[in-house]
Order: C-alpha cells, then structure tokens, then sequence
C-alpha cells in the first residue's frame, strides 16, 4: 500500500465489557488489594531506576517477577495481590519501558511513581475468581455481587478490578467470542471527513456535524466545584466532599462525549462502507489550541470509529497529514503555494470555481483515500467496494 494512505486493524474477537460492583463494606478487601499492587508497583519502578543507576542497562521482566515473588512470602500484606497480579504489573512496567526506549526522542517518558491511594486497579488472568451465576463472583474468598447489565458470552480471558477517583468499584472483563460479527451493511458509498474546530465533522456529500463540546457546556460548573475545593481544608471530610463532587462533573462530561461518539460511529458506518479522514497531529493542535482540542477529542473517536467499523466489515483509511488536502482544487487539482488559516473560502487561479475550506477539503480527502485504495468511482457501484 502507498505511504500516502494507511489503515488499523483491530482485532474484534476480543470484547471488553464493564460491570459495576455493588456498594458493600466487603469491598474494603478489594481496595485494600489495590493498594497493595500499588505498593509492589512503586517497588518495582524503585528496583527498576536502581538497577539502571548501578549496571546501566534495562532490568529483565523475568527475573524482577521471580524477586517479586520471593518477596511476597514475606510480606503478608503483599500476598493480598495473587502471584498473576503482580505478574501482570512488572509485565506493564516492561511494556511501559519497552515504549520509552523506542520512543524517548519522541517525549515518551519512562513509567513512574503513583500514589497509593490514586493507584487504579489489579488484573486476574486464569486464577483469583469464579463466576458462580446470576450477578454473582468469588474473587479470592469472598463472593460479590454486580450489576449485570448483559449476559457474559465467550472465553474470559483476564478480570480486572477498577477503582475510580469516587472510589466506586467496577469490574472489568475482557471475553474472546471467536470471530462472531455483525450482519454487513452494504451501502456502496465512500465518504471523506475533515475535522475542524467550528464544525466537528464535514462530509464530502456536504453533510456538517457540530460537536456539542460538552466541556464547553459545564465550563460554569466546573469552575464553581473547583473553586469550592481549593477553599476547603486539607484533609478535612468537606474537601474530600468537594473533590468528588469536581471529579462527577468530569465523569459526567467524558460519559456524555464517549455517548455521543459511539452514536455518531454507527451512524457514519451504516451510511457509508469506507470512511476516509486525514491523519492529524493531536499534540501539536494541543499546543496550538489547548483546551478546545481536549474537549473535541478527536482521537478517542477515532479509536471508537475504527472498532466499530471493523466490527460492521467496513473500512476506514487515513491519507497521509502532509497531504495538501486544504491548498488542493478538488475539482481540477491547482494546488496553491499557501494558504492562512484564517481564510475560509478561495477561489481556484484555474477553474475559477470558488471552493470552502473544509468542503473542498473532505472532497479531497474522499478522492485521495478511494484512488489510493483502487476502488475508483465508488458511488457509481455498489460492487465495487470490496471491504
């Protein structure tokens, strides 16, 4: 495939599903588990900076496991995390480390110390816990109940234990369902998209989706409850009131966004079978535009996107960012020298036709993605699209 044009795959036999604990004081062993994985955590990021210091060079996963577990047979509090647990936190650190030595001229830094108490979560892979049916599963020695929003089909693979900033517990299982799909809706339609920050979304049909910038919305509020936090006294109950009540304003607004994202996702890939977008560099508009970026999230729905797509047997493709897709007539090909910013609407040297920015561009975008791909005129067969 060309360099100008790429696609991700994601692997759909995999499933993540979410389930809430209910609210008991049983619970108080599972978070005192997480804050001993956050202790081993701590541990092993300490072991792992000394070894460094001392022989300059990366400590092996398998012989920091193999300390780790010689450690916990003398520490009772330790034995609280099973040995798969802290297994699976020295093979986190190693993946984390593994990512900052292949990308630290990149600004990638390397894994470090977490609080205890702001410490997430622990995982069980083959062992630790038992479905016993209905809404019930014994982690350990004790049963708990959950609130079962579906039915569990497929392979469990691993069970994580999660802790929010609420302190509220959820329950988090990754299930394999052997390849099983959804029916395939054939549209025999290609789509180009442009993000902006005025419009979300701009279709190349024409179509524009605004985002509702839902940060944007609860601005007041947030500042109120964190303004209400600052003034309380540290350590006192009323600020620990105020912190929750800041941090279920933030739930509230990365909820809603990720709801609306996963409705749009749908939305888009049950009217077209390949969606084209333009590759964008998120942390540069970070730096440009800071907050506006943040509350547009582009790239969480991307990511939302891609997966519902490969579930639905479509395809999503992504030209190269340095594509002159904005300075591109997208109906003769002039392109121009430069173009600002601020500048909204041209009109082409060549064809005199007058082209709006994020219009033109989606068309282009759309035009680039199907040539690149091979499928030519999509709009004018429906067989055409092999996906």
């Amino acid at each position: 495939m060309p360099s100008q044009c790429r696609q991700r795959w994601y692997d759909i036999s995999m499933k993540t599903l979410k389930f809430k604990l209910y609210e008991h004081k049983r619970n108080r062993y599972l978070k005192r588990t997480i804050n001993a994985a956050g202790v081993i955590y701590n541990h092993c990021i300490a072991l792992h900076r000394r070894y460094c210091r001392m022989w300059g060079k990366h400590l092996n996963c398998a012989k920091l496991q193999s300390h780790i577990a010689k450690l916990r047979k003398r520490n009772p509090f330790w034995q609280t995390v099973g040995s798969q647990s802290a297994q699976d936190i020295c093979q986190r650190i190693e993946k984390a480390y593994q990512l900052f030595f292949k990308h630290n001229k990149k600004g990638v830094r390397p894994p470090g110390f977490k609080k205890v108490k702001k410490y997430k979560s622990f995982t069980l892979k083959q062992a630790g816990y038992k479905f016993l049916g209905g809404n019930r599963v014994k982690i350990g020695n004790r049963v708990y109940q959950f609130w079962k929003s579906r039915e569990i089909e497929g392979t469990i693979k691993t069970l994580t234990i999660k802790r929010t900033p609420l302190g509220e517990l959820f329950m988090v299982i990754v299930v394999d369902e052997g390849g099983k799909s959804e029916v395939e809706i054939k549209t025999g339609k290609i789509a180009g998209f442009d993000f902006g920050l005025k419009t979300f979304l701009t279709c190349s049909d024409g179509t524009q989706i605004e985002s509702p910038q839902f940060f944007k919305q609860s601005l007041n509020a947030i500042k109120i409850a964190s303004r209400q936090h600052s003034k309380k006294l540290k350590g006192s109950s009323n600020r620990e009131r105020a912190r929750k009540n800041l941090v279920r304003k933030y739930e509230d607004i990365s909820n809603r966004r990720r709801d609306w994202f996963w409705k749009l996702a749908h939305e888009l890939t049950d009217r077209f079978d390949v969606l084209c977008f333009e590759t964008l560099s998120l942390k540069g508009m970070q730096r440009l535009w800071g907050r506006k970026i943040s509350d547009l999230a582009f790239g969480e729905f991307i990511q939302i996107l891609e997966w519902v797509a490969k579930k639905k047997n479509k395809l999503v493709v992504f030209i190269d960012q340095w594509y002159p897709s904005s300075k591109t007539c997208s109906r003769c090909g002039q392109v121009l020298e430069s173009i600002h910013l601020s500048i909204r609407e041209w009109r082409c040297p060549s064809c005199q036709s007058v082209n709006g920015r994020d219009e033109n561009a989606s068309k282009v975008i759309e035009m680039v993605g199907a040539s690149t791909i091979g499928l030519g005129d999509v709009r004018q067969s429906e067989t055409a699209i092999a996906v």
